[in-house]
């Protein structure tokens, strides 16, 4: 990834991070009192769309500074952040989730991108501030995860895949105990899965429900313990099966924005089929084909990034999960 992709990935999220978008009403109504705009409700997070959006397009934007420091963009990103990750709005951002009704509000997709954006800003003077906030949604972690007796193997937000490899990284630096539940819940819901048939993609998936799941367990599992896992799990992958998970989705109407989420499938397969890769010999036949069906689904939907705001203000991040894997 080049310094001048990045700035164009950097302007894409500023354009929309501090943008409150008139129809976000994805927060919890417990009274007329509660019909609040999106920068009143949540102070730090109020753009994007959604809360979970504006949370990832804060990571991209901390994850673009580490890379490139110099960016043309970092002034406005510094600025931004030092103008947001205050105590009294960090606070705000709390007391919204221990508000009466809230115990599922953004549970696990905007759990998961919040442990990453604390992971990524932990080492850096936002990340004390970040950290209360950080500290309750693993909380929430740490008492959901027990109860979810079964993952949910889908293709969209409600992904237990998805919340397992993105809470990971926080985890392991900061949280031991909440690594050790991630890696029991990995095993229970996945541990004995084999010969996936991968029956995608789903119309509105922006996730492959197999290769999350696969990514989930190479992040979680010892590499001795995950390469048989995968060999059972997905065990032709040498041959090019399942074939629908080398194949690029079809994009009918980025205006659309559920259907637009299946650019976000082809970056998310590129990210994983990337990931994966590493894990496989130069002379692995599985690692030639999943090198070719990264590219294959790169070239697919990264050109469509920007655009038209149903996919503008959220498919960055996941092309950055992408180009970094």
């Amino acid at each position: 990834m080049t310094e001048a992709f990045a700035e164009g990935l950097a302007g894409i999220a500023l354009g929309h991070v501090t943008r409150e978008y008139p129809n976000k009403l994805d927060h919890v109504l417990a009274g007329p009192g509660d019909l609040r705009g999106p920068r009143d409700l949540h102070p730090v997070f109020f753009g994007s769309f959604d809360w979970h959006s504006c949370v990832h397009a804060h990571w991209l934007l901390a994850r673009l500074l580490r890379r490139f420091p110099g960016l043309p963009a970092a002034p406005a990103i510094r600025a931004l952040f030092d103008g947001l990750y205050a105590g009294e709005a960090i606070a705000a951002e709390r007391a919204y989730f221990a508000r009466p009704g809230a115990g599922g509000f953004e549970r696990p997709y905007g759990w998961a991108w919040l442990l990453a954006l604390a992971a990524e800003l932990a080492d850096r003077p936002w990340g004390a501030a970040l950290a209360p906030l950080a500290g309750d949604v693993a909380e929430r972690f740490r008492v959901w995860l027990p109860r979810a007796t079964y993952p949910v193997r889908a293709g969209t937000h409600a992904s237990s895949a998805f919340a397992l490899a993105m809470a990971m990284p926080h985890a392991a630096a900061q949280d031991p105990a909440l690594l050790r539940l991630l890696r029991e819940r990995a095993l229970a819901w996945y541990g004995a899965d084999a010969d996936c048939q991968a029956w995608e993609p789903g119309g509105e998936d922006f996730l492959s429900p197999a290769l999350m799941e696969a990514e989930a367990m190479r992040r979680l599992l010892p590499a001795a313990v995950f390469a048989p896992w995968l060999d059972r799990f997905l065990p032709r992958l040498a041959a090019g099966e399942p074939a629908t998970l080398f194949t690029p989705a079809v994009v009918s109407d980025r205006t659309d924005g559920r259907i637009v989420h299946l650019d976000g499938l082809n970056l998310s397969r590129a990210w994983c089929w990337r990931a994966l890769a590493g894990g496989w010999g130069p002379g692995d036949p599985r690692r030639a084909r999943a090198e070719a069906a990264a590219a294959r689904h790169l070239a697919a939907s990264l050109p469509h990034l920007a655009g038209h705001y149903m996919g503008e203000h959220w498919l960055a991040s996941f092309a950055l999960l992408a180009l970094e894997a």
